[in-house]
């Protein structure tokens, strides 16, 4: 069992587990082991026997959109919330009491509203998600540089060595982060302790909504080995029916896998999903790993075949996908288009570019090609497109001898992109841009 820093030893912390170390969560202090509850009178104490020593946490916002939109609209709060399209358009996210009534993100919105019918329906309003999520992203980065975030309300987060900084351990900088989200965002976070970053993110499910829960490297493994296989990150429906067909349901039957019989058994990956079973993980917390593609789609309401009518609904979000490019500093090096039939098939095409872009009418133009070889009198209900790989901004729309005028159209979309945000949106409109006349 791990030992408490000598700070905190010197203030009567054991090591044994009848003295555990404690933390009130309300107050961010620490607490004698046998305190039952904080004299500030609050009764939310984690204990755990490694909790000052862990320095790996996972962060993630609990209901993130819906719980930006209750902020905004406290009539809601005791309301079953669900952030989404029309009845043909997708869940983007819903509240916890929602959650209960079986809404899940993903979930088509006809499904979600026959679930839960007194559900208030809230159309995504982004820009107020993403200015959110960069108020809680600077709130990470205040407590250490290893921040490596992992969507627009979730990130992992390496605080060894900040102890001298924050005159505390992680686990009291991380309780002090929570209440400070709580008080300046206005929103909940879920916080998990562990010692690497596979084990933080499982233990963050642990706790929610407002939670902090706490796993040592010691304890992972009883803890891992009766889960389902699919709990594990990386594990997809298809992988996890792979497992079960050779008789591999739980964990703890993949982690007792000998390396050449995982192998033998699952492929090449079969060693390194044992060993994640095993709660095993050596990724550092890799600042420079962020966004790994950026995407815009749509769904119709009604289902549309004619290549034509879907070439109308892709351009705009060409626009969007290279204001979102724009927004984060990125360039597209390949674009992804992809197609959800009327039976929620989905249906993806991808090709590479020469030279990066943040172009609309360039992803267009690489785009049109992939829809013209998809749209074979399919009835599709969702259209998308991303930019996967990504590239650096610095990369875009160079020009060269086969496109020597690409400088001067990144010029023309950087002035219409102004005119837009000082006049709006519809200051100035391509044709392209204009309502189709028919589906």
């Amino acid at each position: 069992m791990a030992t408490v820093p000598a700070c905190w030893a010197r203030r009567g912390f054991g090591t044994r587990r009848a003295e555990m170390p404690a933390l009130c969560r309300d107050c961010c202090e620490a607490l004698p082991a046998d305190a039952a509850r904080c004299a500030c009178g609050g009764r939310r104490l984690l204990r755990h026997p490694e909790l000052f020593t862990l320095t790996v946490a996972h962060v993630d916002c609990d209901a993130f959109y819906a719980s930006v939109e209750k902020r905004d609209r406290p009539e809601l709060l005791a309301r079953p919330v669900i952030v989404g399209g029309g009845r043909r358009g997708v869940v983007a996210a819903c509240c916890y009491i929602a959650r209960t009534r079986g809404v899940r993100s993903a979930m088509p919105m006809f499904k979600a509203l026959a679930a839960c019918p007194d559900a208030v329906v809230i159309k995504p309003e982004m820009a107020k998600y993403v200015a959110a999520g960069r108020q809680v992203r600077s709130l990470m980065q205040d407590l250490t540089p290893l921040v490596q975030p992992l969507s627009i309300d979730e990130a992992v987060l390496d605080l060894r060595g900040t102890e001298a900084l924050h005159r505390a351990p992680p686990a009291i900088v991380l309780a002090r982060f929570a209440r400070a989200v709580e008080r300046e965002v206005g929103v909940t976070v879920s916080i998990g302790l562990a010692p690497n970053r596979l084990l933080a993110k499982l233990t963050a499910e642990r706790d929610k909504p407002r939670g902090f829960a706490v796993l040592g490297q010691g304890e992972a493994a009883g803890w891992l080995a009766p889960q389902p296989v699919g709990v594990l990150p990386g594990i997809g429906p298809a992988l996890e029916r792979r497992l079960g067909a050779v008789g591999i349901t739980r964990l703890g039957q993949l982690a007792a896998l000998p390396p050449l019989e995982a192998a033998r058994r699952l492929g090449e990956e079969g060693p390194l999903l044992a060993a994640r079973a095993r709660g095993e993980d050596a990724r550092p917390v890799d600042p420079a790993r962020e966004t790994k593609s950026i995407s815009a789609e749509t769904t119709f309401e009604s289902d549309l075949a004619a290549q034509a009518a879907l070439e109308a609904r892709l351009w705009p979000l060409c626009e969007k996908l290279a204001r979102r490019l724009g927004e984060q500093g990125f360039a597209a090096g390949g674009v992804v288009l992809k197609l959800k039939t009327a039976a929620f098939a989905t249906r993806t095409r991808t090709v590479r570019l020469a030279i990066p872009t943040r172009l609309p009418e360039t992803l267009f133009a690489a785009t049109r090609p992939l829809l013209a070889d998809a749209a074979d009198g399919t009835a599709f209900r969702l259209i998308g497109i991303g930019a996967q790989p990504l590239a650096p901004a610095a990369e875009a729309d160079r020009g060269d001898l086969a496109d020597p005028e690409a400088p001067r159209r990144a010029a023309r979309w950087a002035a219409v992109e102004t005119l837009r945000a000082r006049f709006g949106a519809a200051a100035v409109l391509q044709g392209r841009s204009l309502p189709p006349k028919g589906g």
